[in-house]
């Protein structure tokens, strides 16, 4: 069963997330460069929906498109990830979950076919949120993955993941692999005895002040770990601003910064034009500046830029099968708006 596109919602009424504003100028940003980028999306991005700039803590340019407003869902696809992520840090630092080098096969081996690999019995926490399990899985250039829909359409998606061998040669090497992503929800329930969208609604949707929100199931009831939240433009800057902010908001840490250095570390070789992955996150470097980012199909981006003190929102249609990656407007027009600036160009 595909619960693809039906998420449960926190709310049914649509709603304006509050966020403090600004003008470009007011952050030494070039505002000139900010709406050559937005025409460029006009011309070039047809199915983009908005295009979020935030700077000094405030939202300094704000593009919707396609009817979208800031009200609108976006389904995120797999900056999901990245989400998930940051949950299994909140669970780690309260004592909820256990340590990362812990094999985690106590916790799932009930949902376990008979006779699954004995590799399994090995697997970690951390292997999982570095997508380095070593569970047989196939991957293209632009993360496209074979077997997604087998796994979609499964009866069940636990079983699904536990019947996968494990290739003991790729046991600690990358492979961009959305089942290790779904079985950190299963892991979060598992071990709170709560769903990851109930998890995120009380330890992160709740501090930040995120109301209109929308996460899908999977047949067996579990929150899907890899696609499946739908969020506000305002809202996924908010929560990159927390990000940003090393994980604290209004003066409330919401999540440890050491788990955000530590999720941010790369930890595979660079993979084709993505960059280097972390703890569920991606990063790399752009115009000799670093950021780290999520990304879902289709052109759904948080980038996070900490020397430039920014956050960059991009969403776009989810329902593609191909599209034009908006990473390039970020080296086009959105850093040299700030880099220019700030060098005083």
């Amino acid at each position: 069963m595909n619960t693809e596109y039906t998420p449960i919602l926190i709310s049914a009424a649509a709603s304006i997330p509050s966020f403090p504003i600004g003008e470009p100028e007011e952050t030494d940003t070039d505002t000139r460069l900010l709406d050559a980028a937005h025409q460029a999306i006009c011309g070039k991005f047809p199915r983009m929906h908005s295009f979020l700039v935030v700077r000094s803590g405030r939202l300094i340019y704000e593009k919707y498109y396609n009817n979208y407003h800031p009200a609108s869902l976006n389904d995120l696809r797999s900056a999901t990830k990245s989400f998930m992520s940051i949950l299994t840090g909140i669970a780690i630092s309260r004592g909820e979950m256990q340590e990362l080098d812990h094999p985690v096969w106590n916790q799932i081996c009930k949902f376990a076919p008979n006779r699954p690999d004995p590799l399994w019995s090995t697997i970690t926490l951390r292997q999982l949120l570095t997508m380095t399990s070593g569970l047989y899985w196939q991957t293209g250039s632009k993360l496209g993955e074979k077997f997604i829909h087998r796994f979609h359409r499964s009866q069940s998606w636990a079983k699904f993941i536990l019947r996968l061998p494990v290739q003991e040669d790729l046991l600690g090497k990358f492979i961009y692999r959305s089942p290790d992503s779904h079985m950190l929800s299963i892991l979060l329930t598992e071990h709170t005895g709560i769903s990851a969208f109930e998890y995120a609604r009380f330890h992160l949707f709740g501090p930040l002040g995120i109301q209109h929100a929308g996460w899908s199931t999977c047949s067996e009831g579990h929150t899907t770990g890899h696609i499946g939240l739908s969020l506000t433009s305002r809202d996924m800057a908010k929560f990159g601003l927390m990000c940003l902010r090393g994980g604290t908001w209004k003066d409330r840490c919401i999540v440890p910064g050491a788990w955000l250095q530590e999720s941010w570390t790369p930890r595979s070789q660079p993979y084709y034009s993505y960059g280097r992955y972390g703890y569920q996150w991606w990063t790399d470097t752009e115009k000799g500046v670093d950021f780290i980012y999520a990304h879902g199909h289709g052109g759904q981006q948080i980038i996070l830029i900490p020397e430039l003190d920014a956050v960059v929102v991009f969403t776009a249609d989810s329902k593609v099968s191909r599209f034009r990656n908006p990473r390039q407007l970020l080296g086009s027009y959105v850093l040299p708006a700030m880099k220019m600036s700030r060098q005083g160009k």
